[in-house]
């Protein structure tokens, strides 16, 4: 059986996610910073009749907590499949550039990005020993710069200066990673879920949880021949754009 680690499982797209992966046939490791909140998502989950899941404690903005969410998963299998890199924060509006404060960009940074890197390579030895390891990072149409001046012009409401900047370096750390796997079987990519109503966006958007979790379940499901290294938002794109190597 394929493995699966989803962080930030417990609620909304990542909750969505993981169903979605178990229903695929994975054992799913639900990450959540509360560990009740988590074993709440699993309780969830098998009422629909899904018992391929557990919860993990894990709190990506604290090395302590990653590395025993590793040794605990670690001691349950030799292999991890795919990584979703879902567990983020927006920090909270307003965030204007000019006035963001240095506290609200090392908050959102700490989750967004840091804590990215430091699941992602605290888990690159369980991902290697599987044949088709995927990593996928969950970003935002928000933090594309092709994007930018026509997501947000002089009638937008509000720019998420912090919250953009932190998933535009996300995108970065995609693309500097995929490149560094070029010549393994990993592919990483960065998705865009969509605006999702969720929690996180105060259940507005232009998508469901259920497109949402599909979009990013994709690329967790890539074959062989699937990109790597891309930017991907089906809202914007109809597909990836070429691999720049």
């Amino acid at each position: 059986m394929k493995s699966a680690l989803v962080t930030g499982a417990n609620k909304g797209i990542g909750l969505e996610v993981a169903k979605l992966l178990a229903q695929q046939g994975f054992f799913v490791y639900l990450g959540s910073r509360n560990l009740e909140n988590g074993e709440a998502a699993v309780q969830q989950l098998t009422a629909t009749g899904l018992t391929t899941l557990e919860a993990v404690q894990l709190d990506v903005t604290n090395p302590d907590s990653i590395r025993a969410a590793r040794a605990a998963i670690g001691a349950k299998t030799p292999v991890l499949d795919v990584l979703v890199n879902n567990a983020g924060i927006s920090g909270g509006l307003p965030q204007p550039a000019l006035h963001a404060t240095l506290e609200q960009f090392r908050a959102v940074f700490e989750t967004n990005v840091f804590g990215v890197a430091g699941v992602t390579q605290a888990f690159l030895d369980l991902l290697s020993t599987s044949p088709q390891p995927r990593i996928v990072n969950v970003s935002t149409a928000m933090a594309s710069l092709a994007l930018s001046a026509e997501l947000y012009s002089d009638t937008f409401a509000f720019r998420p200066s912090v919250y953009q900047s932190s998933k535009a370096a996300l995108n970065m750390y995609t693309i500097d990673l995929a490149y560094e796997l070029r010549d393994t079987a990993f592919k990483v990519n960065a998705v865009c879920p969509g605006y999702t109503k969720t929690d996180f966006t105060g259940h507005q958007g232009t998508s469901t949880v259920e497109e949402a979790g599909q979009r990013i379940v994709k690329y967790a499901l890539l074959d062989a021949d699937g990109p790597t290294g891309q930017f991907v938002s089906e809202e914007y794109f109809p597909a990836p754009a070429t691999c720049p190597w």
